[in-house]
C-alpha cells in the first residue's frame, strides 16, 4: 500500500478506521464525504472529472454510499478498483503474535440475525480460551481488528452492503442465516441483494452454514464457489439430520460435524443455557435458539469442543435493543425491540407474544418493503396499532387490507413534544382500554429503519425508554 492513491469514500466509523490503517501503511489518502455538515474538503466533483480519478489508484467505499452513487459509479467505468472496508481489512491483515498466519475469520449475514449469533459466538470462542473479536457491522472496524496482532479469530458481522464491493475474501467458515426483502432501495432488487449476502460464502474453507428452512440460504451455498473439503451445514430447529444441528426436546445437538454423526447426535447446550434470551413469556424465542444454532456450527468448524458452546452460550448477555423490558407498570409490559428494523424481524418480534395482547408502535423508513405478509402472519397478536415515521402508508395499508379491526393510531411529532413522547402516551391510552388486570404488551418493533426521525436504531430505542420513564415519574 505504501505509495497508493487512495480516495477513501464516506468517513463514517469504518471510513475513519480506513483512513488511520491506510496511513500507518503510507499510503496517499484523500477522503470524500457528501453527508450534509460532514467536514470534508472534497465533493463529488473534485473526483467526477476523467483528470480527478486519475490521481486514484483506490477508492474504499463507506457501506452507506449505494453502487449507484455518482462517485462510485464513475470509478467503476473508469476503471478504478472499488473495495468495501471489508475487502481492504482481507487485504492488509496482519500475522497473529505467535506467527500462525492472520487470524482466521467466522463470518455471519442474513437479513436478521446477525447481531445476536456474532455475539454468541465471540462468546463460545472466548470460552474456548481464544482471544476473539467481534467485528464489522457489530460497531468494531474489521480494518481495525484485522491489523491487531493480538486477535487469535475473529467473529464477523457482514452487511451486504458491505459485502457488494468484497472480492477476495475467504472466511474459515460463513453463514447466511436468513434472507427476506430489505434494502431494496440500496440493491435495487430482491435478486441482487440476495446475491450480495451469497459473497459472504465464496471460497470459504471449512463450512457453509445455512437456514434449513430457508430455501434462498439453501440456494446460495449451494451455488457456493468454496474451497475442496467444505461442507455445507444447515440449521434447524427440529430433529436434525445428518450434515445438520438442531433440537432434540430442549437439547442443541450436533449431527453436521461429530465424528458419529451419521448414527449418533452430539449434545452441545440445552435450553435452559439460553435461559438469560428468553421472551416474556418465559420462552427462549424461536429466533434465538436459530442463532444459537448457527454460533455453534461457527464454532465447531472453527474446532471448538461441545463443552465449549454450552459455556459460551450460558455466559452470552443479550444486547440493548433486542426484546428488553423497559418497565412493567401493572399489568402492562413495555417492551423495545427497537433493532427490529425491518418485517422479517418484527414478525419474530411478534410472534413472542400471546393473542391479541400487543399494542404495537411501528414505522420509520420502509426502505422500499412491504408489509402484508408480516401482517397476515402476526394479526392474531395486534390489540392495537401505533405508527411512527415517513414511511406509515406502507403499514396502515397493509393493516387496513388484513386487520380490520384493528385500531391504529398515527402519530407525527407536534411543534413542542418529540414524536416518541406522543406515540408513547398514545400507546398507554389504548392500553388502558385492556379489562382491567388483562396483560398488555407494549411492543416498540418498528418493522422499519430509523433514520428518518433518529440517528441510530439505538436512539429510537433510548428515546422509548426515556418516553416510558416520563409516563411512571422515574428518573
Amino acid at each position: 500500500m505504501a505509495g497508493a492513491r487512495v480516495l477513501v469514500a464516506g468517513l463514517g466509523l469504518s471510513g475513519r478506521a480506513s483512513v488511520q490503517v491506510l496511513e500507518r501503511l503510507e499510503a496517499r489518502v484523500r477522503t470524500f464525504d457528501d453527508r450534509p455538515g460532514a467536514a470534508d474538503e472534497h465533493d463529488a466533483d473534485d473526483f467526477l472529472s476523467r483528470d480527478g480519478l486519475a490521481e486514484v489508484d483506490l477508492v474504499v467505499t463507506s457501506p452507506g454510499l449505494q453502487p449507484r452513487h455518482p462517485l462510485l459509479a464513475a470509478a467503476v467505468e473508469r476503471g478504478v478498483p472499488v473495495w468495501s472496508e471489508v475487502e481492504l481489512a482481507w487485504r492488509v491483515r496482519v500475522d497473529r503474535a505467535d506467527g500462525a498466519g492472520p487470524a482466521p475469520w467466522l463470518a455471519v449475514t442474513g437479513t436478521n440475525g446477525k447481531t445476536t449469533t456474532v455475539g454468541m459466538l465471540e462468546s463460545i470462542l472466548r470460552a474456548a480460551g481464544e482471544h476473539a473479536v467481534a467485528a464489522g457491522n457489530v460497531g468494531n472496524p474489521l480494518v481495525l481488528a484485522a491489523t491487531d496482532p493480538a486477535n487469535d479469530v475473529l467473529a464477523v458481522e457482514l452487511s451486504s452492503f458491505q459485502l457488494h464491493f468484497t472480492s477476495s475474501m475467504a472466511a474459515q467458515a460463513a453463514a447466511v442465516l436468513n434472507v427476506a426483502a430489505d434494502h431494496l432501495d440500496w440493491h435495487g432488487s430482491m435478486e441482487a441483494y440476495a446475491a450480495d449476502k451469497g459473497r459472504v460464502l465464496d471460497r470459504v474453507e471449512r463450512a457453509c452454514v445455512y437456514s434449513a428452512a430457508d430455501p434462498v440460504t439453501r440456494r446460495l451455498v449451494e451455488e457456493a464457489d468454496v474451497v475442496d473439503g467444505a461442507v455445507a451445514v444447515g440449521f434447524t430447529l427440529g430433529v436434525p439430520s445428518v450434515g445438520q444441528v438442531g433440537v432434540v426436546e430442549d437439547v442443541l445437538v450436533d449431527r453436521g460435524f461429530a465424528r458419529l454423526r451419521h448414527t449418533h447426535a452430539q449434545e452441545l447446550a440445552t435450553l435452559d443455557d439460553l435461559a438469560q434470551l428468553a421472551g416474556p413469556d418465559g420462552q427462549v424465542p424461536p429466533h434465538v435458539v436459530s442463532n444459537a444454532l448457527a454460533a455453534a456450527a461457527l464454532a465447531l468448524a472453527h474446532g471448538v469442543a461441545p463443552a465449549d458452546v454450552r459455556d459460551g452460550l450460558r455466559a452470552f448477555a443479550p444486547g440493548a435493543h433486542r426484546i428488553v423490558t423497559v418497565a412493567q407498570r401493572g399489568s402492562v409490559a413495555w417492551i423495545d425491540d427497537s433493532k427490529a428494523t425491518n418485517a422479517h424481524a418484527a414478525a419474530a418480534s411478534l410472534a413472542a407474544f400471546g393473542e391479541a395482547s400487543v399494542v404495537w408502535i411501528a414505522g420509520g423508513l420502509a426502505k422500499g418493503a412491504t408489509f402484508d405478509e408480516l401482517v397476515q402472519q402476526r394479526r392474531d397478536r395486534l390489540r392495537a396499532v401505533v405508527l411512527i415515521g415517513v414511511d406509515r402508508a406502507p403499514l396502515r395499508d397493509a393493516l387496513a387490507r388484513h386487520a380490520p379491526q384493528v385500531p391504529v393510531v398515527e402519530v407525527v411529532a407536534g411543534d413542542t413534544e418529540p414524536v416518541m413522547t406522543r406515540a408513547v402516551q398514545t400507546a398507554e391510552r389504548l392500553a388502558a382500554q385492556a379489562p382491567a388486570g388483562t396483560p398488555v404488551n407494549v411492543l416498540l418493533a418498528p418493522a422499519c429503519a430509523s433514520m428518518d426521525q433518529f440517528t441510530s436504531y439505538a436512539e429510537r430505542g433510548d428515546a422509548f425508554a426515556a418516553a416510558v420513564r416520563g409516563l411512571s415519574g422515574q428518573s
